[in-house]
């Protein structure tokens, strides 16, 4: 029986199918049986898939697997990949809901700093691969005056995010991270809650943990709301000296005089 020539979409939705598992043998027909059947030449490119898929979780989520230990994280991660296969082509962006997924996991019940854990490694691997963009010109906001100054809104650059959690888990991270029993032995996961601000300076990589007044400022504005109105509510001297630390670390990329002309802002930056 001979069989039709596909298509090049139709060849690749074929093999793409047998490889993440959502069909059995469907590409086999496509496939030239020289010295290997067709389903083992099929089962060498699923193998090469799974695992880069492992290892690209296990890149995205040290300290999880340091916290579960390899066999574990291994067979959960295997898990994941079986029912939340990659929808496109960037290994960056596989792996954002592997928290939930921790979370549904009946064996990391006693773990419930885990999936927070795991959240906070997914906030910095995004902060590590956003795009670079100019940070906000200062001389800009100098030259407005106080009107001006209240009616403004500042966008956010893309390597910047906030996170919150009721685990200290900012405190776990840099403890596995770093081999340190000793620290992670004296924290108490009971010790929260914590208001991350992570970004993406000059120097690296920042997580620093800030008080809720400073967390609901920021977040006021990500979330699109001018100056003026995210002030309003906050500490006067101690805000302005806030302000004035977010802008020097680069932390905005953009300002104007209405939420409009600014663009959209990102509020996938608050987790």
């Amino acid at each position: 029986m001979t069989t039709c020539a596909p298509t090049l979409l139709e060849l690749q939705r074929a093999v793409r199918a047998d490889l993440l598992g959502f069909t059995d043998g469907s590409a086999t027909v496509y496939v030239v049986p020289e010295g290997l059947t067709p389903q083992a030449r099929l089962a060498i490119y699923r193998n090469t898939v799974n695992s880069t898929l492992l290892k690209a979780l296990r890149l995205s989520y040290p300290a999880v697997q340091a916290l579960v230990g390899e066999e574990f994280f291994e067979g959960a991660a295997r898990l994941f990949i079986e029912q939340c296969p990659p929808s496109n082509a960037q290994l960056d962006s596989y792996g954002a809901t592997f928290p939930d997924f921790l979370a549904q996991m009946p064996q990391t019940a006693s773990l419930d700093y885990l999936p927070d854990t795991a959240r906070l490694e997914w906030t910095v691997s995004e902060v590590l691969h956003a795009a670079d963009a100019r940070p906000l010109d200062l001389q800009r906001l100098a030259q407005l005056n106080d009107g001006g100054l209240k009616s403004v809104w500042l966008l956010p650059s893309p390597a910047v995010r906030l996170f919150q959690s009721d685990f200290p888990v900012d405190a776990i991270w840099r403890a596995v991270l770093a081999h340190d029993e000793g620290a992670l032995a004296d924290i108490n996961p009971a010790a929260g809650p914590v208001w991350l601000h992570v970004y993406r300076s000059a120097t690296g990589l920042e997580v620093r943990r800030i008080d809720e007044w400073q967390w609901r400022l920021t977040a006021a504005l990500f979330a699109g709301h001018s100056l003026h109105d995210a002030l309003a509510e906050a500490p006067y001297e101690e805000a302005h000296r806030w302000l004035a630390s977010l802008l020097v670390s680069g932390c905005f990329s953009d300002a104007c005089a209405s939420n409009q002309a600014c663009g959209p802002t990102s509020r996938s930056q608050l987790t």
